[in-house]
């Protein structure tokens, strides 16, 4: 079963304008999914098979003889040097969308592109299912919010029926096991899956470098490095504070925040549905669901637009704010069903201290209600809006 994925669009239009384009992304995100059904009568070639990766590593030219009328290439980043082989053919044919590659090690792969083939390549990032895209165009629908921060949006949870522990259980077991290990030579596999979970527990707080590593048993730099570690493979990303000219001191440390709920709730030791409701960071997990949604509509639909948090010294603050441009958009996130007054309470702060002219947005697990002061959206509501850049 193929799910239709919204940035199945710009990858065939840049396939039309570029002669290589990369696609990266978290593992079982869905890349080479998507870039077979997109490309369905196109060569494919994993270089995660030993067999191919020799053959790659030993013999660049002759490997890539074989795929002469255009080909997929997976997990690219296993074989760096092709891509400076890749660059000669792309110099001298010239065919658009001859080369479409994957790779799910950002660092790697973005090094080994911007060197080998700047110029000649767009990069995609392809994250989990969003929202929209698993329960607006499928049959699939959740029983009830906890059931969507439960299972998560990795795509074979979905299409393979999966339970959303054991899938998790086993993704973390592989990306440790086979990302930290290989890739970012950690020695301490066990204390790095403890590290894992500390950040799991502190999503949507400050990002406090001193005190997980005192809380993990490790210095500082090292905290420091296994955070771009999750960062680069797509675990984790920093959600950086926002910056205006106004009078209050506002803070300059970023918050941390998965790309997946499912993930995060598993490392927070959530093993049943049952369980979401009883976390006692339940609303930093719903927090943490609308604001990777946003992130998932940005990178889809390559609205590029950038993402803050509101935080000034006093501690107001306004969960997400939006930049697209030309406009700052405030967002706040409550995980309430029932709408209640105080919910407007920071944007008020906020369009004061601003002097914004912007409507502010309130994200809540109730009803869509209009409202002349504020847009107030339940959270599948406002995906939908928000996935037509409508802002």
């Amino acid at each position: 079963m193929y799910i239709d994925r919204d940035i199945g669009k710009l990858l065939k239009k840049y396939a039309t304008q570029y002669p290589v384009v990369t696609v990266t992304g978290p593992r079982q995100s869905g890349k080479t999914t998507l870039c077979r059904h997109t490309f369905p009568n196109r060569k494919y070639v994993s270089l995660e098979d030993l067999d191919n990766r020799e053959y790659a590593n030993s013999d660049p030219r002759g490997f890539l003889s074989e795929y002469s009328n255009g080909v997929i290439i997976d997990e690219v980043q296993r074989v760096p040097d092709l891509l400076s082989y890749i660059q000669g053919i792309v110099d001298e044919k010239n065919i658009k969308g001859e080369f479409i590659l994957t790779g799910s090690s950002q660092l790697e792969l973005t090094k080994s592109v911007s060197q080998s083939l700047a110029g000649r390549t767009i990069l995609l990032k392809l994250l989990p299912f969003s929202y929209t895209e698993i329960y607006g165009k499928t049959k699939f629908m959740p029983s009830s919010l906890d059931e969507v921060l439960y299972n998560g949006f990795y795509p074979r949870i979905y299409v393979d029926k999966l339970d959303a522990t054991e899938a998790l259980s086993s993704y973390i077991s592989t990306y440790i096991e086979r990302d930290v290990r290989q890739f970012y030579n950690i020695k301490d596999l066990t204390l790095f899956q403890r590290f894992l979970q500390l950040c799991a527990s502190r999503v949507g707080q400050l990002l406090n470098f001193s005190n997980i590593a005192g809380d993990c048993g490790v210095s500082v730099p090292t905290i420091q490095n296994w955070i771009s570690v999750l960062e680069q493979s797509f675990i984790i990303y920093r959600l950086p504070p926002f910056f205006a000219n106004i009078k209050k001191r506002l803070v300059k440390t970023p918050k941390i925040y998965f790309y997946d709920t499912g993930l995060c709730a598993f490392l927070n030791g959530v093993k049943k549905v049952e369980h979401i409701q009883s976390l006692p960071t339940r609303g930093n997990l719903f927090e943490n669901f609308v604001i990777s949604e946003f992130i998932k509509l940005d990178y889809h639909n390559s609205f590029k637009n950038n993402f803050f948090f509101y935080r000034d010294k006093s501690g107001i603050e306004v969960d997400l704010i939006i930049n697209d441009g030309q406009k700052n958009i405030p967002i706040e996130i409550k995980a309430g069903q029932t709408f209640a007054n105080d919910f407007t309470k920071n944007l008020d702060y906020y369009k004061k201290v601003t002097s914004s002219i912007v409507k502010g947005n309130i994200i809540y697990t109730g009803k869509t209600q209009k409202r002349t002061d504020y847009n107030i959206y339940n959270y599948f509501d406002s995906f939908k809006t928000f996935n037509k850049g409508e802002y």
